[in-house]
């Protein structure tokens, strides 16, 4: 996948902003269980109360309370708190919020730092603690008992705290150790908590609704949770929005730039990568980077967030559950990685077997007429079941893979979830975690799972892409067998259009012989250059070496006296009129097809290639005329229609060479000669090379070039070659007779 990087580049900031995104996501989603075990265990459990430091207080609670603090911790929560009295300048407004004020003064908690109030939370939660404490047992001898403290023993009319308060400092500095030692066997999470419900009864005692006091906390942190879950779920709506646009975007790159890229090629190239291979890499592969692209910025960065950012959480709580997840993700890496390596070998197998399947059903469909004609459809089926029951194989592999690790998977997480409710409902009844805090434990458990469920198909998504992303970047990086020189020449003007082959000799990639053997002749302007032999003597061989579709083994080429090689192919190229061996038309029209050679050519040089190109008749015969609608590959017109209507298309461009490559073989005898008539006389002043197993359609040449197995056995005119050369007599005899060839 890195190979692909660079197509990542012009959607660099796009991309910064969705991980921007994913990143606020993240936190987001992390805050959510805290809001939830906050709801629980300060909303739901401690009546909305926060603190064990109270907002407010009586005075005569807080003068109870110093008695059990020490010197330094007395000091600081008197210094806390302010003192309001019925002569305080804000009396009525303290009124309506603490009624109990009407009757003693009472302690209002000044504005603080947050750290100061954590640290004397357990502080005042133990003074408060030991004072609930001390008073139930005046009220419940049962109690009392149970304490050691027996009130029948005070005098009657007596207050213990006032008796208390009586006693010398070093006294009651003991005291306030010896509540200390007593609460250190709980933590200060939980005497805090304990604390709480004091304060909650002295809220009560100063007149404070205390029902409001908890709903409005359950309301806001619920307000909290949906505004935190509104705006994650912006997140992923424009992080969806915007991978889905980076991947597009990348996807259609790496689409233009593949078949720019392909389009370069030579036909050594072609040769190399099948035709079906080249398609497949073109959509198969490039979808396969699309959705594996789109997927990883969702999951590749909003993964390792969640459970990187999950584990934090949890060791942030100090909770005595965290070794449960250590287990379930050491068990999850564990499946991970036995599945990684059964399952990434299969996926570079089913790219082959991809591109096996799409050539069997090309070569098919292509030659349906031949598997018709020959009746081997049952063995085409065959052929066609085994490739399909080979790619059957390897993909059920695969899946039964996935089928196999999902379940698994969801075992574990479930597994886990059973052990944190398990082991958390002890720590819970043994005082050593809250309700809430199991609760969002249990959320951060399942982040951090799901974060490694979305890893693990990362896993297994990314190493097929990549075989894709290997297989788009060979092609990309294949560079062509036909480059232009680094310092290209150029024609010299006017351009005549006269090719010499000198000692031209050719050899197929791949090849153990020549197909063609030192092959000298010149081609001058003005005239018709006819190449013919027998089936395989390398006629279109040598007429493919000329637009360099083919680069020569050994020898050089020239036009007009420069070698072809130090011209560009662009303007090489554009000097030829080229008519295949098998005529190649577009999906379109038929004026498309013809503007194919030249986009500004007027209405009367279309009409003027369709005359000589002897196509007039079928053409007019159609309702829509030059409109007519041509299907793909010319599907829909028979072979001679194909064959003039390729020759028209290289008349329109009025090139100074043609090359036509058996462009009569589909033609009748008689639409072959006026079709040769009419282009002679077109081409008057052009260089003519054409390729023909006819020596109706060669004999009339100024130079007729004899081939057999890759060499020239003979040149010159037809009478010429009558009477030197038995190879055209010969081939001449087996077609026309003495009074014909006469």
């Amino acid at each position: 996948m890195m190979k692909m990087m660079k197509f990542v580049k012009p959607y660099r900031w796009t991309l910064a902003l969705a991980v921007a995104l994913i990143f606020a996501q993240a936190n987001l989603d992390l805050a959510l269980p805290d809001y939830l075990s906050r709801i629980v265990n300060t909303g739901i459990q401690q009546g909305g109360v926060e603190n064990a430091l109270p907002e407010a207080i009586r005075a005569s609670e807080m003068d109870k309370v110093v008695i059990f603090l020490s010197a330094a911790d007395k000091e600081d929560v008197l210094a806390s708190y302010a003192l309001v009295t019925d002569s305080s300048p804000d009396y009525d407004s303290y009124l309506k919020r603490y009624p109990a004020l009407e009757t003693q003064p009472i302690y209002v908690l000044n504005d603080i730092p947050q750290s100061e109030v954590d640290r004397l939370n357990p502080i005042m939660a133990k003074a408060l603690l030991t004072v609930s404490g001390i008073e139930q047992a005046m009220n419940d001898p049962a109690t009392a008992a149970e304490m050691g403290f027996d009130p029948s023993r005070l005098p009657p009319g007596a207050n213990v705290f006032d008796m208390l308060a009586k006693l010398p400092a070093d006294q009651l500095a003991q005291m306030a150790d010896s509540v200390d030692e007593k609460f250190s066997a709980l933590g200060e999470t939980m005497i805090a908590q304990a604390g709480v419900n004091v304060v909650r009864d002295e809220y009560e005692a100063l007149g404070m609704d205390t029902e409001k006091i908890q709903n409005n906390y359950i309301l806001a942190a619920g307000a909290w949770m949906l505004g935190l879950t509104l705006l994650s779920g912006a997140s992923t709506i424009i992080v969806g929005f915007l991978s889905a646009k980076i991947a597009a975007g990348m996807a259609r790159d790496i689409r233009r730039s593949l078949f720019q890229h392909v389009e370069s090629f030579s036909s050594a190239e072609f040769d190399k990568f099948s035709t079906a291979s080249l398609i497949t890499r073109t959509t198969n592969d490039v979808t396969q980077i699309q959705m594996v692209s789109m997927i990883m910025i969702r999951m590749m960065f909003y993964a390792p967030l969640m459970g990187v950012g999950g584990i934090i959480k949890v060791i942030a709580k100090d909770s005595p559950l965290a070794w449960i997840i250590g287990v379930a993700v050491l068990m999850l890496v564990s499946l991970i990685a036995v599945v990684f390596s059964l399952a990434l070998p299969r996926f570079k197998i089913i790219q082959q077997l991809t591109d096996r399947i799409n050539l069997v059903a090309r070569e098919n469909l292509t030659g349906m007429m031949v598997v018709r004609a020959f009746t081997m459809e049952g063995f085409e089926e065959k052929r066609f079941d085994a490739a399909n029951k080979d790619l059957t194989a390897v993909s059920l592999f695969i899946n039964r893979v996935m089928v196999t690790m999902m379940p698994l998977m969801m075992l574990i997480m479930n597994v886990m979830l059973l052990s944190v409710i398990w082991f958390g409902a002890n720590e819970v009844a043994a005082s050593n975690m809250q309700v809430g805090d199991m609760m969002a434990f249990m959320q951060y458990a399942m982040q951090i799972v799901m974060a490694f469920l979305m890893l693990s198909m990362m896993f297994i998504m990314v190493p097929r892409a990549s075989v894709s992303a290997d297989r788009i970047h060979e092609a990309l990086t294949t560079e062509p067998h036909i480059r232009d020189p680094k310092e290209a020449k150029k024609f010299p003007e006017p351009f005549r259009g006269e090719i010499e082959f000198r000692n031209v000799s050719f050899r197929y990639p791949g090849g153990d012989i020549d197909a063609v053997q030192n092959i000298s002749f010149v081609a001058k302007p003005g005239q018709t250059t006819a190449f013919i032999g027998s089936t395989g003597a390398g006629k279109s061989t040598i007429v493919n070496l000329i637009p360099r579709f083919y680069e020569v083994s050994d020898g050089s080429i020239f036009i007009d006296g420069v070698d072809i090689r130090d011209v560009t192919q662009h303007d090489l190229r554009e000097k030829i009129g080229y008519v295949p061996q098998k005529s190649a038309l577009f999906s379109g029209t038929i004026e498309s097809n013809l503007r194919y050679a030249d986009k500004d050519a007027t209405s009367d040089m279309l009409q003027s290639a369709i005359e000589i190109s002897q196509a007039k008749e079928f053409v007019s015969e159609k309702p829509e005329g030059m409109e007519a609608e041509i299907a793909q590959g010319g599907g829909n017109v028979s072979g001679g229609q194909k064959q003039r209507l390729s020759i028209a298309r290289a008349i329109v461009k009025k090139p100074p060479i043609y090359i036509l490559d058996d462009s009569f073989s589909a033609l009748d005898f008689k639409t072959d000669s006026a079709l040769r008539r009419a282009f002679k006389e077109k081409s008057k002043d052009s260089a003519l090379l054409i390729v023909t197993q006819r020596i109706s359609t060669a004999k009339n040449a100024e130079q007729i070039i004899v081939l057999d197995n890759g060499k020239i056995v003979g040149k010159g005119t037809h009478n010429e070659l009558m009477e030197t050369c038995d190879t055209y007599k010969e081939i001449a005899l087996s077609q026309l007779n003495m009074e014909e060839l006469s």
